[in-house]
């Protein structure tokens, strides 16, 4: 047999074993017109019941359902499958009658997992309550069903995506310790004859054998998940979490524009690094070459000098960072604003505090639903924060907090993400809070166009969000005059040429504005304690990922 040819058997013999194309085989058979892999001529459907809107005040009635084959057991002449739409499921039964065949009964019991269906029955409330699906009070007794689409071989299975995080840290801890036991074993086994040596071997086998009876899950390991992302993102926590994510987004949205912002969409494709440095992607742009834009932040300010005032944007950011954290990625999702002010820039800080307090309120007000889906799989702590009130505090209180901790923090250099993190913890502690701002960042850990302190020009108008303990924003008061702009570019080696349009922009007059970035994924990251940006990407990018 050719290596193609044994290809293909490995690949038929999966398909069987996991159902995939089972139901192709009972398309000659006769299944009667209510049921098949096709619908009858002619087939046309008034209403549509939702999976979610099942229960027991429907009892007796006839409900069209397309939803998902999740899973599916016969019972003698009885089939039980769950059907599943996003996050809700409810059980179905097919039942031998004299209007279902035993060829139809083979058919729906030979539907693949994840293939899409259209079923017609009878919604009836069971003795018992169904613990395996979400409508845990009615059941569905179906009399046609027909197939929308049909599921090929799954190259995971959504149980296996969608089980405990606990469950399987304890599986790994046992298998470690088995692991070791091995590994001991065979260390006294070199060398060893006769009697001994038939003891020790005897023993490895024994542990071998309870490391098999120890192995009670599949692990579907990142790599896994995001090369077959579509099938990832069907787990109910998946459901959960890109659910909230596009809450964050809403609500972002909607505190602004009632608070007088205008919505704005900058170019992508600049002329010049906007944040300065190395960590930008450049583009052929016909006969010369472009840069993909690492922020809005110069036509943010920009459409402050043409008195938009307050502006914010919703869009993609590119960082090329060869970064491989579990907060990097080199494209994501930037929600940036920028406000101009009378007197002083805690105008605008005040602003983003309320903001971010506007969007935790919302999310435990309206969404404990999905946090408890996302908990069960994610298990996470609730965030905590002020709910009247955001604690500041300045980087030099920041850094005598950190040094009282043990740690050897500069004066007058930014912060790693060790000390990010040890800080976070020593705010939990004392605050018993995730959520603070630090502001009057040293000149030199700041990018050019930010404005310095006029009472220590050492230190910036600048300052950081954090939430547990990482950063998921930086924001400043800028400068406004075109002159100053000019000194801080070049001592940023940044050509001021390049900026020309920019600097331009604040000579014809400009308000004193201040602004801030903020990275959608991580916001929702670290809300959830996910430990990992790719979790709330929805097609991750970084430096190893382009695809899919």
């Amino acid at each position: 047999m050719s290596t193609q040819e044994e290809r293909e058997a490995k690949k038929k013999a999966r398909a069987a074993a996991r159902g995939g194309g089972g139901a192709k085989k009972e398309e000659s058979q006769d299944l009667g017109e209510n049921f098949g892999l096709k619908h009858p001529s002619g087939f046309s459907v008034q209403e549509w019941t939702s999976v979610q809107d099942l229960n027991p005040s429907l009892k007796d009635k006839q409900v069209w359902l397309r939803a998902r084959v999740q899973t599916s057991r016969g019972k003698g002449n009885l089939i039980f499958f769950v059907l599943r739409q996003r996050f809700h499921s409810v059980q179905a039964v097919v039942a031998k009658s004299d209007n279902v065949s035993k060829a139809a009964l083979k058919f729906v019991q030979s539907l693949s997992k994840e293939s899409i269906v259209d079923i017609f029955g009878l919604v009836t409330v069971p003795e018992n309550t169904i613990d395996s699906t979400t409508q845990k009070n009615v059941e569905i007794q179906v009399s046609r069903l027909y197939v929308v689409s049909l599921a090929e071989p799954l190259p995971l299975l959504i149980e296996d995506a969608s089980r405990p995080e606990p469950l399987l840290e304890e599986q790994a801890k046992n298998l470690k310790e088995i692991d070791e036991k091995i590994a001991a074993v065979q260390t006294k086994l070199a060398g060893k004859e006769g009697e001994e040596k038939e003891a020790l071997e005897k023993e490895i086998a024994e542990l071998i054998k309870s490391k098999d009876a120890a192995t009670k899950y599949v692990v579907v390991d990142q790599s896994t998940r995001l090369d077959n992302r579509i099938l990832d993102l069907r787990t109910q926590a998946n459901q959960a979490i890109f659910r909230l994510q596009s809450v964050v987004g809403t609500l972002f949205r909607q505190y602004l524009l009632d608070q007088g912002f205008t919505e704005i969409h900058s170019p992508k494709l600049i002329s010049c690094a906007s944040e300065g440095g190395a960590s930008v992607f450049e583009v052929k742009y016909f006969e010369g070459k472009a840069y993909l834009a690492q922020s809005p932040q110069l036509y943010k300010q920009m459409a402050i000098c043409a008195d938009f005032d307050r502006v914010f944007e919703v869009g993609p950011v590119f960082r090329s960072e060869s970064s491989y954290t579990h907060r990097h990625l080199t494209e994501f999702t930037g929600l940036d604003l920028e406000m101009a002010f009378h007197l002083d820039y805690h105008e605008v800080l005040g602003t983003i505090e309320g903001l971010f307090r506007k969007i935790f309120t919302g999310i435990e007000q309206n969404y404990q639903h999905e946090l408890e889906l996302i908990s069960q799989q994610y298990p996470f702590t609730p965030f905590e924060f002020n709910k009247q009130e955001t604690l500041r505090i300045t980087f030099a209180e920041g850094i005598k907090l950190l040094r009282e901790a043990g740690y050897d923090s500069k004066d007058f250099e930014d912060i790693g993400t060790v000390e990010e993190k040890a800080l976070g913890k020593i705010i939990k502690e004392k605050y018993n809070i995730d959520f603070y701002v630090m502001e009057k960042y040293p000149a030199a850990a700041r990018p050019f166009y930010t404005m310095l302190d006029p009472q220590d020009s050492r230190y910036t108008n600048s300052y950081d969000i954090f939430m547990r303990g990482e950063e998921i924003s930086s924001g400043s008061q800028r400068v406004h005059v075109p002159q100053l702009l000019e000194e801080r570019a070049k001592a940023n080696n940044i050509d001021p040429k390049t900026l020309r349009s920019y600097i331009d922009s604040f000579r014809y007059g400009a308000p004193p504005h201040a602004g801030c970035g903020v990275g959608l994924e991580r916001v929702v990251m670290l809300y959830l304690g996910l430990h990992n940006i790719r979790r709330t990407s929805l097609f991750p990018r970084d430096p190893s990922r382009l695809t899919p």
